[in-house]
């Protein structure tokens, strides 16, 4: 009759929606790398650079706080 309960922590769910959302803009990013918006900045293509960033910092988060 002794269940164990675990607790997931929130940083977890923070980790799998900045990894979802990362690879959301990496892939826009990565669509529009080879015919940019006409803005100031489009030479930089700066939503592979945060989509990037975002899905690195995402798959981190899970893996060191992932259910055990």
């Amino acid at each position: 009759m002794s269940e164990k309960h675990h607790i997931i922590p929130v940083w977890f769910f923070v980790g799998v929606m900045l990894l979802a959302y990362g690879i959301l803009i990496l892939i826009s990013g990565l669509s529009e790398w080879s015919n940019p918006p006409n803005t100031v900045l489009a030479n930089l293509h700066a939503p592979v650079w945060w989509g990037g960033l975002l899905t690195i910092i995402g798959a981190a988060y899970v893996l060191s706080f992932r259910p055990k």
